[in-house]
């Protein structure tokens, strides 16, 4: 609500012109209000009786304040029918009188019979809130419990159904706690089956009651045994936790799975006939896919693995087309309006002739595909991506460099302010000597921890035109900083940002205006070319796929927890040898749920006990600009041998005679942090090592540490760690913004390449998803365009 107000507001500032947000406000109020607090505003509002695009000025303006100033009822339901201009995206409206009918899906999941408030606050730490989220809480597995066999026919060791009768149950003693023990049979013989920690089983199971059990058998004083089976009594209509394929779901604490399946059976059950299909028929037919009702069924209680695959492939297409139609759509958006033509006109050869080195030929390659889109009237939208060390900022420099000869603007916007601060300091260096119309370019640096004074005049230098080049931080779109004539946007690590802040850089150049400024998003983390397909599909991709020439690979070795005081050894012997060396920990401070190292301390006991005769700093996010600037001059100028950080110097620390990059708790991190990591070393011409260190690693974390000692590739990395953690762990996905798909699987690149054909035919033919056949597909991109941009606030 908070956002949408912003935007509002920025609309009514700019003259109601339609160009506050990107793609304009009918395709913003068609997302905003999925919101239920801004639909429940919108609803209270005067409706309009056509599109906003189609408005006056003056009738934009006076619907715009009528929604600020209406009061929306408390208990009223979201109305979609009366939410914004006729023809913004919305459904038909309803008959006077008559509401919008609710979506089913969309109730609260204690709508679901069996789900009440206990329960429901489990769900939710699944993100299960809705009947619509646990209908896509998808099992991790089926257990194969459909083969019924008699006791004589059962085989250890494997997973198999029998339907027997009890002749006892009781309560024993099973280890130190009580549980049940039954002995059942048939006719072919009897089985012991215990259960662990459930001795109330003993009383729900009488003499002769006939069950079906489901479990591994094993053998026990050589009769047949089964341990904590699953059970249901015969007679039940449909089974759900034998004698079919069962499915087996994501737990939290106090929440079983015999609780969740009876939830998710009784919502498949009940539920599923109001799910409505976001894909054609004529799609369905195309590529062979089975119906949304049918996949939800069979996701969850499938007749054959054969029935699941299926149902699992076209739930993983809708997801990734929704993703698709989203990403694309942001492609045209940003692309609906005219950058400035940008040539060259010989300020490249100038600007190499500055530098202090050669280009490499991949350089040389991507800024030539640069250069040609910088030539075009349509904006520019694409992603510059490389490996640690490969020269993107020497590439984006160029790019500023024919911005600032063609009279234009650059920005470039970096997440922290550590990293912002370096590139200030490369590009000064890159751009400081270029001369352009007679004049030396002017760089200029705009973070948050600015003196106001300094911030302020700042601002004022960007806004008439006498910087050249800002670099900054989320500074950069805030409200009041604007550019003169923003032809060339620069956004670094662009997993760190939302689409909305790309906007937000957008809104700042257009200061009333009609011209979009080009844009160039860099990306140190290599990003594996599904990745790259599905969520930075709206995004051209340029690779630096070579290293300057002379760059030793950094020797990676995994240090077991019985060597770490020759690990500390051999940091002495590099600090003898004039070299400076990381420690990097997970934390700042110690936490008692985190078994791991923390900055703070590990730091004491350093300076203390393992290394009290060299010089030690600490940086970490939470120290005030000025003390972390002084740190890390201090560590630059030699000044001190060990820095004791957090990951803040994950990227944009450049300290060339740094050889040694230690990794405290390195089973923390996954493969494309911990190259990232290692990037920081190797930068100068003595070879450097990386040490991992990790004291209780788990299998999956053994595997990743010793990919890192045996690979130096990042993009190979990145290609590991997507399969080893998927998308959101590779990012971070409460930093990125990217959806948990439920279904789909970054392997499969036929799919993925065939839904993205899908989302460019179906916007080429209809850009609004305006078309009846669409309508439910619009609704479920809609969904996902909230997840991935996270635009509604």
């Amino acid at each position: 609500m908070v956002r949408f107000r912003k935007v509002i507001g920025l609309e009514l500032r700019r003259g109601c012109d339609d160009r506050a947000v990107v793609g304009g406000m009918d395709r913003f109020l068609d997302v905003a209000r999925a919101d239920k607090s801004v639909a429940a505003l919108l609803a209270a509002a005067p409706r309009g009786e056509k599109p906003y695009r189609e408005m006056a000025p003056a009738e934009r303006e006076g619907w715009l304040r009528a929604v600020l100033g209406a009061k929306p009822a408390r208990a009223a339901a979201p109305q979609r029918s009366r939410a914004a201009p006729a023809g913004a995206g919305q459904k038909a409206a309803s008959p006077p009188g008559r509401a919008a009918a609710p979506d089913p899906l969309e109730a609260d999941v204690t709508a679901v019979r069996g789900v009440k408030g206990a329960m429901q606050a489990k769900l939710a730490k699944l993100g299960v809130r809705s009947v619509r989220d646990l209908l896509y809480l998808f099992p991790n597995r089926h257990n194969d419990y459909a083969n019924v066999r008699t006791i004589a026919e059962l085989q250890p060791d494997e997973y198999q159904t029998a339907v027997v009768n009890v002749w006892s149950a009781a309560i024993v003693r099973l280890g130190r706690r009580p549980g049940t023990q039954a002995v059942v049979g048939d006719d072919t013989g009897t089985m012991r089956v215990v259960w662990f920690n459930q001795p109330y089983l003993a009383d729900q199971l009488k003499t002769n009651d006939r069950i079906v059990i489901a479990g591994k058998v094993s053998l026990f004083n050589r009769g047949r045994t089964m341990e904590n089976p699953e059970w249901e009594r015969v007679g039940t209509e449909d089974l759900t936790h034998t004698g079919r394929l069962v499915p087996v779901y994501p737990l939290t604490q106090g929440l079983s799975q015999r609780m969740l399946r009876r939830a998710a059976k009784e919502a498949v059950d009940r539920f599923v006939r109001f799910a409505k299909d976001p894909l054609p028929p004529a799609l369905r037919a195309r590529h062979r896919l089975p119906d949304l009702q049918t996949a939800l069924r069979q996701m969850h209680y499938p007749d054959s693995m054969e029935a699941y695959e299926q149902a699992r492939r076209r739930v993983a297409f809708e997801e990734l087309l929704c993703v698709q139609l989203t990403v694309l759509e942001q492609r045209l958006a940003w692309q609906e309006g005219r950058a400035p033509a940008l040539g060259s006109q010989g300020v490249l050869e100038a600007y190499r002739q500055l530098l202090p080195f050669s280009l490499t030929g991949a350089q040389e390659r991507v800024l030539a595909e640069i250069v040609a889109d910088l030539r075009h009237a349509r904006p520019m939208a694409r992603l510059l991506q490389g490996d640690v060390g490969s020269g993107k900022t020497a590439v984006a420099g160029a790019a500023l460099a024919i911005a600032a000869a063609n009279g234009y603007q650059g920005a470039l916007m970096a997440p922290t302010e550590i990293l912002a601060e370096q590139h200030y300091k490369t590009l000064t260096g890159l751009l400081g000597r270029l001369e352009v119309g007679g004049r030396r370019l002017r760089i200029e640096l705009l973070t948050g921890s600015l003196a106001s004074k300094s911030k302020r005049a700042a601002v004022e230098a960007v806004a008439s035109g006498e910087v050249d080049v800002a670099v900054g931080t989320h500074a950069l779109i805030q409200e009041g900083v604007t550019f003169r004539s923003l032809g060339l946007a620069i956004v670094d690590e662009q997993h760190r940002f939302g689409v909305m802040q790309r906007a937000a850089l957008k809104e700042r150049a257009l200061n009333g205006g009609p011209v979009t400024p080009h844009l160039l998003v860099m990306s140190a983390t290599p990003i594996p070319r599904t990745l790259a397909l599905t969520f930075f599909g709206d995004l051209d991709v340029s690779v630096i796929d070579e290293l300057p020439p002379g760059r030793l690979p950094v020797k990676t070795m995994w240090v077991p927890p019985d060597d770490r005081d020759q690990a500390y050894g051999f940091v002495r012997e590099q600090v003898r040898a004039g070299r400076q060396a990381f420690v990097v920990c997970p934390l700042i401070e110690e936490s008692a749920a985190l078994q791991t190292r923390s900055a703070v301390q590990e730091y004491e006991r350093l300076s203390r006990h393992v290394f009290p005769d060299l010089r030690l700093g600490l940086l970490h996010g939470r120290m005030n600009a000025a003390d972390k600037d002084a740190v890390l001059q201090a560590f630059r100028r030699g000044d001190l041998d060990v820095l004791v950080a957090t990951t803040v110097i994950e990227v944009g620390i450049d300290i060339p005679n740094a050889s040694v990059m230690v990794v405290e708790g390195a089973d923390r991190f996954g493969l494309a942090q911990l190259h990232q990591l290692r990037g920081r070393v190797g930068r100068g011409a003595e070879q450097s090592f990386c040490l991992l260190l990790s004291d209780d690693p788990s299998e999956g974390a053994r595997q990743r540490l010793q990919l890192m000692e045996q690979n130096n590739d990042g993009f190979s990395l990145a290609e590991a760690d997507l399969r080893l953690r998927g998308p959101g762990d590779y990012f971070g996905t409460r930093q990125s913004g990217l959806p948990e798909f439920q279904a789909a699987d970054f392997s499969d690149v036929r799919l993925i390449e065939t839904a993205r054909g899908e989302a460019m035919q179906i916007l080429r033919d209809d850009p609004a998803l305006s078309k009846p056949e669409h309508a439910e597909l619009k609704r479920a991109a809609a969904r996902m365009k909230r997840s991935v941009t996270g635009e509604v606030s």
